[in-house]
């Protein structure tokens, strides 16, 4: 359940019994989601941890590879956020990190254990410079080695007919070259024009 439909309905419940009687434990609990971030909850089920019979070597590795993800995602989010703003971020934060920012996590994590065998994640970092203004750039993880994209993180701006505007995120991948769009969801902002990005 979205986290506003449960304060909603948290409220709803208090109003009707004057206060009286507590909401259910059930709307209470904060439970995690599947798509929670993973700095918090430890990797999805997709990709939890293996078995721990492992050796003092293979211990070593995966806690070397742990700790590159968890700096990979810091930046990945401190990108985004630096890319929305102060104007935009209080508006749109709650929303993109519960349903946005787990998904580029998880294409983040798939994409460094595909190389996870032979320590070529090491190669990869996020870049450092969102674009502002209009423009669709959030971050990049590219071969810090070849200077090559490997994923791009964007967000467009979106007005359909009579809605407003929404903030649409996607991603692009080098294997079709970053011709597909390949959606992460939307987030609606207003009727009215948003400020630019990065826009303080």
């Amino acid at each position: 359940m979205k986290m506003w439909m449960r304060k909603a309905l948290v409220a709803l419940f208090t109003i009707a019994t004057f206060g009286l009687v507590s909401p259910p434990a059930a709307l209470m609990a904060d439970k995690p989601t599947e798509h929670q971030s993973i700095k918090e909850t430890g990797y999805t089920a997709v990709y939890q941890k293996r078995e721990e019979t492992k050796s003092d070597g293979e211990e070593a590795s995966e806690s070397s590879f742990d700790a590159y993800t968890d700096e990979m995602l810091n930046a990945a989010e401190d990108q985004s956020f630096a890319k929305f703003g102060n104007r935009i971020s209080p508006v749109i934060e709650e929303e993109y990190r519960q349903d946005v920012l787990p998904k580029i996590e998880e294409i983040i994590v798939s994409h460094l254990m595909t190389l996870k065998d032979n320590d070529a994640y090491q190669d990869l970092v996020v870049s450092g410079k969102p674009t502002a203004g209009k423009s669709e750039k959030i971050f990049h993880v590219y071969n810090r080695k070849t200077g090559e994209d490997v994923l791009r993180f964007h967000v467009r701006r979106d007005k359909p007919p009579h809605e407003g505007y929404w903030f649409n995120f996607h991603y692009h991948t080098a294997e079709d070259g970053f011709q597909t769009h390949h959606d992460l969801g939307s987030i609606y902002w207003d009727q009215n024009t948003p400020p630019n990005w990065m826009s303080h």
